[in-house]
């Protein structure tokens, strides 16, 4: 098969279109011909180095987190599926035509969403949902405030904050603001107008998913004994709250989840936007395109 492959740390140039041995599906697995992946910012991350601490790699590797596809085959012990089924996941080692997944971090591709557009959906979308559900836990009533609402976790997470029934601040750039206006959040604010973060009273909780020094601004408005849930570590002033409970979150697959949302998106009541669908051999180019911001997602097509 073919693949992306990176043999050191470095730039989106790193990134070598080649043809390696093909993945063969062991006990409890499934081996999947791809239609396609996303790019995310973990994956130029993780090219560059700049996350081996918490994300080693042993080069050469194959990086990706997103997949969908048809299966090609199942190993032993496996049910549920079979050759031909359209399935998505959050799994490893994506950029390439043939992926192994576990079994149990595979759904199957709902019946109205486009395959090739499902694979811009797992890791955004369970990350948002599982910053709410794991990080906040909010309930109904109480207020959160989501950082970065218009980004594709975003969007997800407002989704699963209204779902628990909470009452939404979309934090996004002045730049935003009309933008904002589709995510059927009950409020929005700029987080980079001065003005309206003073307004901003103590809300509950906060998911974020900008960090820096408006990571620091928010978790000053959360109430004593609320939450700071995070996808990029704690705040640097997280020690000067210590009656707020910063929790970071990492996803982890959820097929259950994943099917709800992707149903979710089809009936029309959050969107993941696509920027763009480009061959799985312009794989840098799409990475170095990803990492400038302000675009949707960037599907790779094997």
């Amino acid at each position: 098969m073919r693949a992306v492959v990176l043999h050191e740390y470095g730039g989106p140039d790193k990134l070598k279109y080649e043809v390696v041995p093909d993945p063969v599906a062991g006990k409890g697995e499934v081996l999947v011909r791809l239609a396609a992946t996303s790019v995310n910012p973990i994956d130029y991350k993780m090219r560059s180095g700049e996350a081996k601490e918490h994300f080693p790699l042993e080069l050469p590797a194959i990086i990706g987190r997103d997949l969908s596809g048809i299966v090609r085959e199942t190993g032993e012990g496996v049910s549920g599926f079979a050759a031909g089924d359209k399935v998505m996941a959050f799994a490893t080692k994506t950029y390439a035509e043939l992926v192994v997944v576990k079994a149990t971090d595979l759904a199957l591709v709902p019946e109205k969403l486009d395959l090739v557009h499902a694979a811009a959906l797992p890791l955004v979308t369970l990350t948002g949902e599982q910053l709410i559900t794991r990080g906040t836990k909010i309930h109904s009533g109480q207020t959160v405030l989501v950082a970065g609402a218009v980004g594709s976790v975003g969007r997800s997470a407002v989704w699963a904050a209204k779902k628990a029934g909470a009452v939404v601040f979309a934090g996004v750039r002045k730049s935003q603001l009309k933008e904002a206006e589709t995510l059927k959040a009950d409020h929005v604010i700029a987080l980079d107008d001065p003005a309206a973060m003073k307004k901003l009273g103590f809300i509950d909780a906060v998911a974020d998913i900008v960090g820096g020094e408006t990571a620091n601004q928010l978790l000053a408005k959360v109430k004593q004994g609320g939450v700071f849930a995070s996808v990029l570590g704690p705040p640097s002033d997280a020690k000067l709250h210590p009656t707020v409970k910063v929790e970071i979150i990492r996803s982890e697959p959820d097929p259950k989840v994943l099917i709800t949302m992707a149903e979710e998106l089809v009936a029309g009541r959050f969107a993941v936007p696509i920027d763009r669908m480009v061959p799985l051999s312009e794989a840098g180019d799409a990475q170095a395109a990803s990492a400038k911001g302000g675009i949707g997602k960037i599907l790779l097509l094997a």
